[in-house]
């Protein structure tokens, strides 16, 4: 069996109850027959709450941690190529798997008895947060062996400083084909012209859509017009007709007025005449 390395037993002194920390390292430390890895063992510090709840989700679930870290390298090697709106929508999804990590890790530090105050979870919640914008400290943090919780905005320095023993690099990702970029910016920039058309589709439909409405209302008023033309015509024809039966009759009532208005001059000199002969008596 190869004999124990620094890391080695950092990560298992790192992982163990934090009040038994200094008590199990100076034991591990005295159980040693190397007496310089037992110095380096001796020296080692004990790591704040907050960074020793992230050492034993690292450990204890390593594979969810190194899933999300690996998704964390896709996302910022593809960042460049987004535009505003995607950056934001990223991250909003950055900060909802990492609040989600680091609710997962209180609750396992919680389940081994260690209570977990906001503070130590918003701590925890930082560092992860870190592991996610920086190479560096996402190695750190997978390592298992924090000494300290780390920020977004640290150094390199201060990274290594918050690491007890060697820092790590992360597992290499598979080699990708030297046109894989290319070929997701192709894709991106297919998908949005896809997305681009569709909303101008749906524009258009909407546009179609309305314009279908006039047509229609047109069309139901004309055919509303042609009905009252149709009445009135059949109205003009009647009208017409009746002229002309009023043309046809007039100049028979003309003549029949003559014969009344002579008839009515002659009954009027008649009772004229009755009226002077009946004075003359």
């Amino acid at each position: 069996m190869a004999a124990p390395t620094l890391d080695d037993i950092a990560a298992a002194l790192y992982a163990g109850p934090p009040e038994e920390f200094t008590a199990a390292r100076n034991a591990r430390a005295k159980d040693l027959d190397d007496r310089a890895l037992a110095a380096e063992v001796k020296a080692l510090r004990k790591p704040a709450v907050a960074a020793w709840v992230v050492n034993v989700f690292a450990q204890e679930r390593a594979a969810q941690l190194g899933e999300a870290l690996a998704l964390a390298a896709e996302l910022r090697e593809a960042q460049a190529d987004l535009d505003a709106a995607a950056l934001a929508k990223l991250g909003r999804e950055r900060r909802a798997l990492t609040r989600r990590l680091a609710e997962t890790a209180a609750d396992l530090a919680g389940s081994r008895g260690e209570r977990v105050t906001a503070a130590t979870r918003d701590a925890v919640e930082q560092t992860i947060s870190a592991a996610f914008f920086d190479p560096d400290a996402a190695a750190a943090v997978a390592s298992g062996r924090l000494v300290r919780t780390l920020e977004p905005s640290g150094t390199a320095d201060d990274i290594r400083d918050a690491v007890a023993g060697t820092l790590p690099a992360l597992q290499p990702q598979p080699p990708r084909p030297p046109d894989e970029l290319q070929e997701r910016r192709k894709r991106r920039d297919a998908e949005r012209r896809v997305a681009a058309a569709e909303k101008d589709l749906a524009a258009a439909e909407r546009a179609l859509a309305k314009e279908d409405e006039a047509v229609q209302a047109l069309h139901d008023r004309a055919e509303e017009l042609a009905d009252g033309i149709a009445e009135l015509e059949a109205q003009l024809e009647q009208l017409r007709q009746e002229a002309d039966r009023v043309d046809r009759d007039r100049p028979a009532a003309e003549k029949r007025r003559t014969v009344a208005v002579e008839k009515n001059d002659t009954a009027a000199k008649a009772v004229q005449a009755a009226r002077e002969a009946l004075d003359g008596l």
